[in-house]
């Protein structure tokens, strides 16, 4: 019997290249939440790969930014710490987009982090050309002379997942699988609920707001005699401009927020929701150290 490999590979590029999305595509389930709004994810999650040859465990990071707040700063100091600990990193760069100085800067900074093997993804190929594919996957190889591996692939069409999972699981040290096979993820129930309700939150506001919101979960309990149960949240922003502009004409917006975090809370928990949400304000969280550490980061 051949041996088997586990370890621990992210993913990196510019805010919105598709990571969170590549995440839940090789994991088989919604772990990371997704949306169009740069630096969408906040926290490194893990992400579980289970196959025959061993177990990748997938670490979703935020974006790597130029940081205008206190909180952009923690989330590059996060993806730092992250890829300090990997046994691979993937640079992701879009197919539709050609690679620009971010790409090169984050690419270089590639250097900083001897230990991991290195691999270029040419991603969103089903929405691509056959020459953009082509142009990228030039351009991609051309960023650094050590990639082990250069990849175009879907993770919306599912196209080359495959053939990514095995050569990553190639790279893994040898050794037994990190966490047993029946878990997707390490999140708490708590922090997939807090982030559904923030994927809800973010759809559809204006561009300054999303960096601006925050969710803290208050409850989760199951309701005595029924099937139901009760979470209760807060919505933080930072000023009350936000805060009208979350809750919406007569709390039309708060309702629709609500009913959406509900479906994606309710197969999680495994029973229907009642759902009370409340928009809270803190004025300018983002750069406040003390409110950053309430608010978990």
């Amino acid at each position: 019997m051949s041996e088997t490999r586990s370890g621990f590979v992210t993913f990196v590029g510019r805010p919105n290249v598709g990571k969170s999305t590549l995440t839940n595509a090789l994991v088989g389930e919604k772990v990371a939440i997704t949306s169009d709004k740069p630096q969408t994810t906040r926290r490194a999650i893990r992400g579980i790969l289970n196959r025959p040859a061993g177990q990748l465990v997938i670490v979703d990071t935020p974006g790597i930014h130029k940081p205008r707040t206190l909180l952009g700063q923690r989330l590059n100091d996060l993806v730092e710490q992250v890829l300090g600990d990997v046994d691979a990193i993937c640079f992701l760069v879009p197919a539709t987009e050609k690679v620009g100085p971010g790409d090169r800067r984050i690419a270089a900074s590639l250097d900083g982090y001897p230990r991991a093997r290195k691999v270029a993804l040419v991603t969103k190929t089903d929405i691509a050309s056959r020459e953009q594919i082509t142009e990228r996957l030039l351009e991609a190889d051309a960023l650094r002379e050590d990639w082990a591996a250069v990849i175009p692939l879907s993770a919306v069409a599912g196209e080359q997942l495959d053939v990514l999972a095995d050569e990553l699981l190639a790279m893994m040290p040898v050794g037994p699988a990190l966490y047993a096979d029946d878990i997707a993820t390490d999140e708490s129930v708590s922090d997939r609920i807090a982030e559904i309700i923030r994927e809800a939150a973010l759809e559809g506001v204006r561009d300054e707001l999303p960096h601006s919101i925050a969710v803290t979960i208050e409850d989760i309990a199951p309701r005595a005699d029924s099937d139901l149960t009760d979470v209760f949240a807060n919505i933080v922003v930072e000023r009350d401009s936000q805060k009208a502009i979350i809750i919406g004409h007569k709390g039309s917006r708060l309702k629709d927020v609500g009913a959406r975090a509900r479906a994606g809370i309710e197969p999680l928990v495994g029973t229907r929701v009642f759902l009370s949400l409340r928009v809270r304000v803190a004025k300018e969280w983002q750069r406040d150290p003390k409110q950053l550490g309430r608010l978990g980061f």
